[in-house]
């Protein structure tokens, strides 16, 4: 019996009882279904954090000082004097692996302008941390080294600071007040979104370091209490970035070998891999889970194509009465066993594609449709659909066909 005519025979078979297969293959379609829709959720999520990740700036490192221990009451990350202004511009210069460093400074202020006013973050900081965090003038210019070099009291705002003060009007010209200093809007920033904690990061608005330190905040004087932005020049050279910037802050501030640093670099690489490997540990965890379903799918074919071989005894008597060969009944009872758990693939793909369509719509990720799990999933079931018809399949092609003929059915 050739595939196709087995194939046929199968397809009338099912039809006989189209309640019975249903059910049968119910089983796999959840099975399926299941598998496809976890994955593609770890898939939205992993893709979820890489763009989180992206809108913090490509390549990065961040360097704070150490917490001050020089009283009973430590303080905490941060609050130590160790980094310096000197220190960003040997950062830049010394370290090979290094494309940008630029200083930051940040404090909460009111704003005010016209009527309205907004309570916000305050960034002091020079052009190269907004090139480093990839954040484009959406409006307007940006900062540059001359609004640095001449102190200017100019800013640029985040959209939601654009919006709280001047709604859909344009803020290009206006003047607002920071701490009673009056600063001309230039720019408004590229919308960037929220970080990992839920912070929005275009509350906030950028003026030139020189200005922040002059009329915003001052009083340390060369040394800097805020953070230290670093890009690599190529995500290949983050680690060694990091390992150059060590060495030479160590070198700075006269750290003894084996003594403790005074400043903490943060990898943001490291945490987006981390994360990462944790949503993909997770999302395997529960693809496994799912898969069980397939396997009670699996018996749920086994036990049907058993109750088949039982009812139609005398149906395979007849076929080897007439010349069908051992082999010829265990491809036609494969065959059916195929045609359920295929088509119950079918059916789980298309469903497991909505589901994880409706589940990236409800937790607010990306939509992710794994290709290549789908098409696992497909092979997996049509495997189970072999393995657990093959007893079945056994048991008829060996059915004596005397006996067989005189079954009653």
């Amino acid at each position: 019996m050739s595939f196709f005519a087995a194939f046929r025979v199968a397809l009338r078979a099912l039809t006989r009882n189209l309640t019975r297969t249903f059910l049968t293959v119910l089983g796999i379609v959840i099975g399926v279904a299941a598998v496809i829709a976890m994955m593609a959720a770890g898939a939205g999520a992993r893709e979820q954090i890489k763009a989180v990740f992206e809108t913090m700036g490509t390549n990065m490192l961040v360097i704070r000082p150490q917490s001050d221990a020089t009283t009973a009451v430590r303080g905490g990350e941060g609050s130590a004097a160790s980094l310096t202004f000197a220190d960003v511009d040997a950062i830049r210069t010394e370290c090979a692996a290094v494309q940008y460093a630029a200083a930051v400074l940040q404090t909460r202020a009111q704003i005010g302008a016209e009527e309205a006013n907004w309570n916000t973050q305050v960034t002091g900081t020079t052009p190269d941390f907004l090139t480093l965090r990839q954040w484009p003038a959406e409006i307007g210019k940006s900062l540059n080294e001359e609004h640095e070099q001449s102190s200017a009291k100019v800013v640029v705002l985040g959209q939601t600071v654009a919006w709280q003060l001047f709604g859909d009007g344009s803020p290009i010209g206006r003047v607002v007040r920071i701490k009673n200093t009056p600063f001309e809007v230039i720019g408004v920033l590229s919308k960037k979104g929220q970080a990992p904690n839920g912070q929005d990061y275009d509350d906030t608005v950028f003026i030139p370091l020189a200005t922040y330190r002059t009329k915003i905040e001052g009083g340390l004087g060369d040394f800097l209490r805020g953070s230290i932005y670093v890009s690599a020049s190529t995500p290949e050279q983050v680690m060694r970035a990091e390992g150059q910037v060590t060495a030479l802050l160590r070198e700075r501030h006269r750290t003894a070998p084996g003594a403790e640093d005074d400043f903490r670099v943060r990898n943001l690489a490291e945490f987006a891999t981390a994360r990462e490997q944790t949503t993909g540990t997770i999302t395997t965890l529960l693809a496994a889970i799912a898969a069980v379903s397939l396997v009670v799918g699996g018996i749920g074919v086994m036990n049907i194509m058993m109750v088949s071989v039982v009812e139609r005894t005398r149906e395979i008597g007849i076929r080897m009465a007439v010349g069908a060969r051992p082999i010829d009944l265990l491809v036609q009872f494969l065959v059916e066993a195929l045609v359920l758990s295929g088509i119950g693939g079918l059916l789980g793909l298309g469903l497991g594609a909505i589901a994880a369509d409706q589940l990236a719509k409800a937790l607010g990720w990306i939509s992710v449709f794994p290709t290549e799990t789908a098409l696992m999933a497909i092979g997996v079931a049509s495997g189970v659909g072999i393995v657990f018809g093959l007893y079945p399949a056994i048991k008829a092609s060996r059915l004596d066909p005397i006996v067989a003929l005189r079954t009653e059915t």
